[in-house]
């Protein structure tokens, strides 16, 4: 049942409204109205400001790599027709990149306009090729299987009676960090799958409620069967705080009722699902969160006294934030709690209201993020995510407007995230005469025989289906795709096998 006990706390507010109209021209100035920091000079007591540092230095570093691409090419563009050409621009590329660029497309240069679009979007995959190496390699967000953050995390799950961790955020790039940066959890720890408007898909997830417990039943992972336990399956969807007219779920028309109504329908029908084939005893957790995607804080849903999610009533982390600002730690502590449930102590906190704590604390840290780096509210409130992200895997992509998510199996099944996605960045880059860049991942277990082959065969049938659907973008080279596989069973960065901007080979006659 969803937070139980938590129908009665003392400041519950209400959840997000229907939009209303805002001017554009205005937006940042009523951000600063209706944010209302207080004490915008000083950090909350429960803050970790040494973990900001850290995850600001990473988000800026990967940020930057991507950015520096339109420049950088600006600059190569305009020594196109010196001498000793390649060698210049490689030197460039290399100095500000970090990357070689394909050489088949720079020897063009001298009978015909050097093909920018196609130097973009090599330039992003190799980009995200870099971000995978680091990720894996040298674990930057410390949230990597056995590391001690994932195994406090974990055990601290078992404590809150929860046996698997399943978030579902919307596949918008502005809720892509809402695992490792949002609620601070160990991305490890987590099933993270993203949907356009969360709207995850119910048998998928009754599958892997079933691994789960096989697993619990023949290998007592997590635990042993007999612990009284749940599946907690959260879902988030977000709005937006500055411009809600304009800047909410895509997927839900920017309409924040129905962004949350949506959620808690596909929750429900998840739970009827597993009681339904399982018996009751089968039952999960669910929990309904929003996410203002402008100052990151969330707004917890409540139970209704039967039980259910309410959709009107919410806990909202900003309003605890700015109450509690000049409070000692202790006292924060202690009026979180109090708001939470009857407890005046976390030590007597247990289950799901123990579980929502830490998310509080979690995320006070993430707001004093946005207030110390990003003046309290985002600049890029709506999307500038820097590719799209297409099939199975991603785990590295924790950093928030980095990769519109496209999870799916198949083109046809995923038409709808996919197709919102070229959406936007028809708007982001095909506006700007730039191609949209579609990284497509297939992850396998390398335990199971034949499934690197599979892997690489679902790469090269959705690259098929996304060149015939989206052919006019291709033709045009407005549209170009990399495909990734990875074996999950290792700690391995993910490997490119092909591009649609690999070189050609002639054709004999």
């Amino acid at each position: 049942m969803p937070l139980r006990g938590l129908a009665k706390a003392k400041n519950f507010t209400l959840g997000p409204t229907a939009p209303m109209k805002t001017f554009t021209e205005n937006i940042h100035i009523q951000t600063k109205e209706s944010n209302n920091f207080r004490n915008s000079g000083k950090s909350h007591k429960l803050t970790n400001n040494i973990q900001n540092e850290n995850l600001f230095r990473y988000e800026s570093k990967i940020k930057s790599d991507f950015d520096e691409i339109v420049p950088t090419l600006k600059e190569i563009a305009q020594i196109q027709h010196q001498e000793d050409f390649i060698n210049k621009a490689q030197k460039i590329s290399r100095k500000n990149l970090g990357i070689d660029l394909p050489l088949h497309v720079l020897d063009k240069s001298w009978v015909k306009p050097l093909d920018m679009r196609a130097l973009y979007a090599w330039c992003a995959f190799k980009q995200h090729e870099k971000l995978s190496d680091n990720f894996f390699n040298n674990d930057p967000l410390e949230g990597a299987a056995g590391s001690r953050d994932a195994e406090d995390f974990e055990k601290f799950l078992l404590d809150c009676g929860i046996h698997l961790l399943d978030i579902t955020p919307c596949s918008d790039g502005r809720l892509a960090h809402s695992v490792a940066y949002v609620m601070r959890i160990p991305f490890s720890t987590v099933r993270r799958r993203s949907h356009a408007g969360a709207l995850f898909d119910i048998e998928n997830t009754v599958n892997r409620w079933v691994k789960t417990e096989h697993k619990r039943y023949r290998e007592n992972v997590p635990n042993e069967a007999h612990k009284d336990t749940r599946y907690l399956k959260v879902v988030t969807y977000h709005f937006s705080s500055v411009d809600p007219l304009h800047q909410g779920c895509a997927a839900h028309g920017s309409n924040d009722e129905l962004a949350a109504a949506e959620g808690r329908n596909k929750l429900y029908a998840f739970k009827e699902a597993v009681e339904n084939s399982f018996c009751c005893g089968a039952s999960v957790d669910l929990m309904l969160i929003g996410l203002d995607t402008d100052t990151d804080s969330l707004k917890i849903h409540l139970s209704t006294s039967d039980g259910g999610i309410d959709l009107d009533k919410t806990i909202s982390t900003l309003e605890i934030y700015n109450s509690t600002i000049n409070f000692s730690k202790e006292d924060a502590e202690r009026e979180i709690c109090q708001t939470i449930s009857k407890q005046s102590s976390k030590d007597k906190l247990s289950g799901l209201e123990k579980f929502t704590y830490k998310l509080i604390i979690n995320n006070i840290s993430q707001i004093d993020y946005v207030k110390s780096f990003h003046n309290g509210s985002y600049e890029d409130i709506g999307h500038a995510e820097r590719f799209i992200g297409v099939g199975i895997g991603f785990k590295e992509v924790h950093l928030r407007n980095l990769t519109y998510f496209a999870h799916l199996d198949t083109v046809e099944e995923g038409a709808p995230d996919l197709d919102v996605g070229v959406k936007i960045f028809s708007g982001l880059n095909v506006s700007q005469d730039l191609p949209i860049p579609v990284v497509i991942r297939f992850d396998y277990s390398g335990k199971v025989p034949g499934a690197k082959e599979r892997a690489i065969n679902d790469c090269e049938r959705v690259n098929n289906a996304i060149s015939i659907r989206y052919k006019n973008l291709v033709d045009q080279g407005l549209l170009h795709t990399c495909s990734t596989i990875r074996d999950r069973d290792n700690i391995h960065s993910a490997q490119i096998i092909g591009m649609s901007l690999d070189k050609k080979t002639e054709e004999a006659h």
